[in-house]
C-alpha cells in the first residue's frame, strides 16, 4: 500500500530542501525524494564547492603580492592541488551533513532515489541509476526508499544540468564540465574556457590566479553577457590585466583530441579561424532543465525550452503539480530556487497575501575577482523599454575603505527612473559587491525611491558608502568625488 503524504517534493537542491521545511512549518506531512546528493548541485558541485575554490585562489592571489601590504613572505607561493580540492570537498560534505540534520530536525521523511510521476498525485520511486560522481555517505537511518507513494501536492526541484553542444561533448577527461573542473587532479599548463558566464568566468578566475594560461572563448560580444555593458567592459579589462585572453564574438566550432591535449577550431566574427591547444577545455554554455523521466508527458504537464511552464506561484497547468527552481526556468539561482519554494507552498497551504515571484528584482553575482553583482535593469534595457533615466557612478578609487584594503578598483553604478525616483537597477564591480549588492535588493523590494536612499545614513569607513554616493550622484550630488 502506497503511503500518503501531504507534500512531497522531487529534488533537494536549496529550493527542494528549504522548500522541505517551509512545507514542516507549515503543518503538512511532508516527504523529500533524493537521487544522489542532499543538497543538489549547489551544496555538492555548485555554489559552495566553488566559492571554497575561489577562497584558495584569493589566498593565494594575496600571498603573491605581500608588498602591496607592506609584508614579506620567504619564497614564491605553490598550490597543492590535492589539498586545495580537498577543503572544498569537506566543505560540501559539511553542508551536506546539514541538510540531513534539518531534515530530521523538521520531521521531513526522505525518500532515496529516482521519482516518476504515474498518475496524479503519485510517484514511483526507483532504485538511483545515475552514477554518483564521488561515494556517499550513508543514508540516515529511518529514511526510505523505492516503492510507491502518494500526495495531494507533488513539488518539481529536479535542478539543471551542464548544458552540451552537439560535436562538443564533455568526456570527463580533456573536455570537462563543471564536475570535472572542480576536482583536477593536478593543474594544467593551459585551459580553454568556452563561454563567460558566471560559471565559465569563476573557473577561469580560479585556475589563472592557480597559475594555468586561461582563454575565454565567448560567442557574445560582451563577457558576462547578462551583466550592464559597462561592467563587462571594465571587468573584462581587468581580466586581461590578470593574463587571461579573452576573444569575443568567437564560436568553437569543432573539437580534436589528443592523447593529453585539445585543439579547438574557433570561428571569429571577421569569418577568420583560429585554432587553439589547450591542456584541458570547460564547457560552460548553460544549463538545461532536469525534466526528463519524471513522466510530464504522460501527466500533460507543459515545458518549454526545456523547463516547466509555471506560473508566478510554481503553479503548472496540472492540478497538484508544481515547479521551483532551475527546473521551472530562468534565472537559474539558488537563492531565485529557495525563495519560489517558499511561494509555492505558502499558497499551498492558503498563507494570506502571498505574492508571485518578481524576477525583475532578483540580485546576481560573480564570484571572480573583481567580483560582478547587479539587480534589476541594465542601462541599455531601461532605455530600450523607452525609460527616461538618470544614471549614477562612484568610483572605488574615491572610497577611503577600499583604497585602505588594496581594493581601489571597481565602481558602482544605479538607474533612476528620472520622472519617480523609482531605483531601476544596479550593478557593481569590485571587492565584496556581492555582499554590498543586497542593500539595493531591499531597497528595490521596498520600492524606495532616490530620496531616501539619499536620506539613508550609511556607515564610515566602508565600503557601502558608494552605494549611497552612487545614488547621489545620479542626481548630480556626489559629495566625495
Amino acid at each position: 500500500m502506497a503511503e500518503n503524504y501531504d507534500v512531497i517534493i522531487i529534488g533537494s537542491g536549496p529550493g527542494g530542501y528549504v522548500t522541505a521545511v517551509r512545507s514542516a512549518q507549515l503543518g503538512f506531512k511532508t516527504a523529500i525524494v533524493e537521487r544522489e546528493h542532499l543538497g543538489g548541485i549547489c551544496l555538492n558541485w555548485g555554489c559552495i564547492p566553488t566559492k571554497a575554490l575561489l577562497r584558495s585562489a584569493e589566498i593565494k592571489h594575496y600571498a603573491d603580492h605581500p608588498e602591496a601590504y607592506g609584508l614579506k613572505i620567504g619564497g614564491p607561493v605553490t598550490a597543492d592541488t590535492a589539498a586545495v580540492v580537498d577543503r572544498s570537498r569537506k566543505v560540501s560534505l559539511r553542508l551536506n551533513g546539514g541538510v540531513a540534520f534539518l531534515m530530521k530536525k523538521n520531521k521531513v521523511d526522505v525518500i532515496w532515489g529516482e521519482a516518476k510521476l504515474s498518475k496524479p498525485g503519485e510517484i514511483v520511486v526507483s532504485k538511483t541509476a545515475k552514477k554518483a560522481m564521488e561515494p556517499q555517505p550513508p543514508a540516515p537511518k529511518g529514511t526510505k526508499g523505492e516503492g510507491t507513494y502518494t500526495a495531494k501536492h507533488i513539488i518539481l526541484a529536479t535542478g539543471a544540468r551542464p548544458r552540451v553542444l552537439p560535436g562538443i561533448e564533455p568526456d570527463g577527461k580533456l573536455v570537462w564540465t563543471y564536475f570535472e573542473a572542480m576536482v583536477p587532479k593536478e593543474m594544467p599548463k593551459s585551459l580553454l574556457v568556452m563561454g563567460s558566464g558566471a560559471i565559465g568566468i569563476e573557473f577561469a578566475y580560479f585556475y589563472r590566479t592557480m597559475g594555468v594560461d586561461v582563454t575565454v572563448v565567448e560567442v557574445m560580444p560582451q563577457v558576462m553577457p547578462v551583466e550592464d555593458a559597462e561592467v563587462s567592459k571594465f571587468a573584462q579589462k581587468q581580466f586581461e590585466k590578470q593574463g587571461m585572453k579573452i576573444l569575443l564574438e568567437a564560436k568553437v566550432t569543432k573539437v580534436e583530441k589528443g592523447a593529453n591535449s585539445v585543439t579547438a577550431t574557433v570561428e571569429k566574427k571577421d569569418g577568420s579561424v583560429e585554432k587553439i591547444t589547450a591542456d584541458r577545455m570547460i564547457s560552460a554554455v548553460g544549463v538545461q532543465g532536469n525534466i526528463e523521466g519524471l513522466g510530464l508527458e504522460t501527466l500533460g504537464v507543459k515545458t518549454d525550452r526545456g523547463c516547466v511552464v509555471v506560473d508566478g506561484h510554481g503553479r503548472t497547468n496540472v492540478p497538484g503539480i508544481y515547479a521551483i527552481g532551475d527546473v521551472a526556468g530562468p534565472p537559474m539561482l539558488a537563492h531565485k530556487a529557495e525563495h519560489e519554494g517558499v511561494i509555492c507552498v505558502e499558497t499551498i497551504a492558503g498563507v494570506p497575501g502571498v505574492h508571485g515571484l518578481d524576477k525583475g528584482i532578483i540580485p546576481g553575482c560573480t564570484y571572480c575577482s573583481p567580483q560582478v553583482a547587479s539587480v534589476g535593469l541594465t542601462e541599455a534595457k531601461a532605455k530600450a523599454e523607452g525609460r527616461d533615466i538618470r544614471v549614477g557612478r562612484f568610483q572605488f578609487g574615491a572610497n577611503g575603505k577600499a583604497i585602505a584594503l588594496g581594493e581601489d578598483q571597481g565602481f558602482i553604478k544605479t538607474i533612476f527612473d528620472k520622472k519617480t525616483g523609482q531605483l531601476l537597477g544596479a550593478h557593481m564591480v569590485g571587492a565584496e559587491v556581492t555582499e554590498l549588492i543586497q542593500g539595493y535588493v531591499v531597497a528595490m523590494n521596498l520600492e524606495t525611491t532616490e530620496e531616501e536612499l539619499m536620506h539613508t545614513v550609511f556607515p564610515h569607513p566602508t565600503l557601502s558608502e558608494m552605494m549611497k554616493e552612487s545614488v547621489l550622484d545620479a542626481y548630480g550630488r556626489a559629495l566625495n568625488a
